[in-house]
C-alpha cells in the first residue's frame, strides 16, 4: 500500500477517535512505518493514539515520538511556539542539502521536535542544528530517521 494513503488512513483514524480528535500529532511514513510525533496531555492518550494507528490496514510498525506535555502552556507560550515552528520550518525550506517537506516540526514550551523520514545522516544533523539556532528555541528533540 502506497505510503501516502496509509498516512492519510491514520490521519482519518486519529481524527475519528474522540480521545485524541483535538490533539495535534504529525504522521509521517516511510514503507510502511508510521512515526507519530507531537504532544499529548497523558500518557493513556499516546497508548490509544499507538492502539488506533496500529489498527490502520497497510501499517506495519509504528514510531512513537510522541511527548508528554507537563504543565499547561499559556497564551503567550502557544504563540511564542508558532513563531518558533515557523522561523525552522522557513529556515529548513531555505537549505538546499535538507529534504524539508520530509520533516514535521512541532514546538511545546520551547521544546522543538523534528520527526520524519530524509535520506542521510547529513540531513538529519543539518537539521538539528536549524532548529539548534532557531531563536527561542531551548531544546530539540531529533527523532528524524533515515530512509530505509
Amino acid at each position: 500500500m502506497d505510503d501516502a494513503v496509509i498516512t492519510s488512513s491514520v490521519k482519518s483514524a486519529l481524527l475519528a477517535d474522540a480521545a485524541i480528535k483535538s490533539f495535534d500529532l504529525q504522521v509521517e511514513t516511510r514503507k510502511g512505518t508510521v512515526q507519530l510525533s507531537g504532544f499529548v496531555d497523558s500518557q493513556a492518550q499516546i497508548d490509544q493514539a499507538l492502539a488506533v494507528t496500529r489498527g490502520v490496514a497497510g501499517v506495519n510498525g509504528v514510531e512513537n515520538s510522541v511527548t508528554l506535555k507537563g504543565t499547561p502552556s499559556t497564551v503567550g507560550t502557544k504563540v511564542d511556539d508558532a513563531v518558533i515552528t515557523s522561523s525552522v520550518k522557513t529556515a529548513l525550506l531555505a537549505e538546499p542539502g535538507v529534504k524539508s517537506f520530509d520533516i514535521s516540526v512541532v514546538t511545546f514550551k520551547g521544546e522543538v521536535q523534528l520527526t520524519g523520514f530524509v535520506n542521510n545522516q547529513g540531513q538529519i544533523d543539518q537539521a538539528a542544528r536549524i532548529a539548534r539556532s532557531t531563536e527561542g528555541a531551548t531544546s530539540i528533540k531529533n527523532e528524524l530517521r533515515i530512509k530505509q
